[in-house]
């Protein structure tokens, strides 16, 4: 189990990896060595996240979410497997996490009579610049 927030927790069996060759660092193991992984987690059918979240996080994913509803995570920064797996897990926790964060709702506020104040002092004085500059050409 992958604990994600206090109260959201993924089973390994929900995330599946696959190992690529990668493009990154590994010199020339590079071409031989599969060290990139490729993470695929079903958001859509995932019992473990509840509804909010999954649109959230589809909002979040962007173009790594396919149109089935699964998300992938292409880890290929790091020489070894078990590194790119690691990187991998731990980027699809913080975007979970960021997903089950609720956004803050705005409320709306009405400007002080100080800020009404200087900003109607700053247009009379803008005004008064022009007047005279209007003023020496006539």
């Amino acid at each position: 189990m992958i604990r994600v927030t206090g109260t959201i927790t993924i089973g390994e069996e929900e995330i599946h990896q696959q190992f690529i060759r990668g493009s990154g660092p590994g010199g020339q193991n590079v071409n031989k060595v599969a060290t990139a992984v490729q993470l695929s987690f079903d958001v859509a059918h995932s019992p473990s996240l509840p509804e909010e979240v999954k649109d959230r996080l589809a909002r979040l994913a962007g173009k790594r979410m396919t149109k089935e509803g699964c998300l992938i995570i292409d880890a290929r920064r790091f020489r070894t497997q078990e590194q790119n797996r690691r990187d991998a897990v731990a980027r699809l926790v913080s975007l979970i996490r960021q997903a089950a964060q609720r956004p803050k709702i705005r409320k709306k506020t009405q400007p002080t009579l100080a800020s009404k104040e200087r900003r109607l002092e700053s247009k009379h004085r803008r005004a008064k610049i022009k007047h005279l500059r209007r003023a020496e050409w006539e």
